[in-house]
């Protein structure tokens, strides 16, 4: 499908602009677009602007609220747990990492759980904020129930994303971002705006058995029919699909049972078929490093960890073995040259945005 190449700076611009005019104030509005920008700018659509109205839908419904302010509710000097009273998730999840970060600086660990809270993007953002800080950062959070278990055929756990970030020296930093799923939603929604089969092996039907047609796959999920998405691995045990149900479970623990909020198809619940407020958990961990080992030790053995990996013995016919993070970066960096490409469908919804909010779209 063409695409339409943006500016990521007037991108941000605009989206900033759609966020204030929602009621949010400046600095929590860049929060959440420098957060979709930046899934963009790393080439992860799935998670970028395409996903602006949901958030703004979500305000307009009232199920987000995004004047209510992040609370502590719980807390010792390495420890917090944070209730976000159904905000923003990015902006809720900025304050936790922040508050996490300022505890490992202190005490070399900062653990800070959360409940009540939305959707947060990409998961490697709040890695990154850690990343930046000196720090180890990891970041995770429960989500709407989209994956079926395994030998299931009902949505019950999220797509639950896990991401570490570690400094290198030589190297750019290790940036994990990846769903316990084999996919997140929005790589159905890519596949479904263009067209495409999906891989076998992805999604499941109302019975429980793979299919290649993404539109029934959504509308199926949409309308809680059954199927959805499956586990990292795939389907049943062959292709070890138990150990990522066994991954998104342990996201569900930390994100969802320890900050004393909700897990499963508990999150983005309904009661008399009506939506309750989503309820999404996060967790994060910071590190901090020198409180382990000195920090050159750290940085020059992730070095040769990296170098172990990437001059390996590569496979027939393949140029370069990467390390997590490495695609991305280098994405980042071309974007910025070059421009955000954006699909056409996502770029009319954005007009469509405009439109709506009375917002000038150049």
């Amino acid at each position: 499908m063409s695409t339409i190449t943006i500016d990521d700076v007037k991108l941000l611009r605009f989206v900033e602009k759609v966020f204030t005019s929602t009621g949010l104030d400046a600095v929590d509005a860049h929060i959440c677009a420098d957060n979709l920008v930046c899934a963009d700018l790393r080439g992860i659509p799935s998670h970028g602007v395409a996903r602006l109205k949901r958030y703004t839908d979500g305000i307009a419904s009232g199920l987000i609220q995004p004047n209510n302010r992040p609370e502590i509710v719980m807390e010792s000097a390495s420890t917090a747990t944070v209730d976000g009273h159904a905000g923003l998730g990015q902006v809720v999840a900025t304050f936790a990492t922040r508050l996490a970060i300022e505890k490992a600086q202190a005490s070399g660990v900062g653990v800070v759980t959360v409940r009540n809270s939305n959707h947060y993007g990409i998961a490697g953002y709040y890695a990154q904020l850690m990343l930046e800080a000196g720090l180890l950062g990891i970041s995770m959070t429960n989500s709407a129930p989209l994956v079926v278990p395994t030998f299931g055929k009902e949505m019950v756990i999220g797509t639950n994303p896990i991401s570490l970030a570690a400094p290198a020296g030589r190297h750019r930093p290790f940036l994990l971002d990846m769903a316990t799923s084999v996919v997140p939603r929005g790589k159905l929604e890519v596949y479904n705006r263009e067209n495409k089969e999906l891989p076998s092996g992805w999604a499941v039907d109302a019975a429980g058995k793979t299919t290649s047609d993404a539109g029934l796959v959504l509308e199926n999920m949409t309308r809680r029919l059954g199927g959805g998405i499956l586990p990292l691995g795939g389907e049943g045990e062959l292709y070890s699909g138990y150990k990522g149900y066994g991954l998104a479970v342990l996201v569900d623990i930390l994100s969802g049972v320890l900050s004393g909020g909700s897990y499963t198809n508990r999150v983005y619940a309904k009661k008399e078929g009506k939506s309750l407020p989503p309820d999404v958990g996060h967790f994060f961990l910071a590190l901090r490093i020198e409180s382990f080992v000195p920090r050159q030790t750290f940085v020059d053995k992730m070095d040769d960890l990296i170098e172990s990996l990437t001059r390996s013995a590569r496979a027939e016919g393949e140029k370069r073995i990467f390390i997590h993070g490495e695609k991305e970066f280098e994405r980042y960096e071309r974007y910025k040259k070059e421009g955000v490409p954006l699909q056409k469908k996502v770029y009319a919804t954005l007009q469509g945005i405009a439109r709506d909010l009375g917002i000038d779209f150049e």
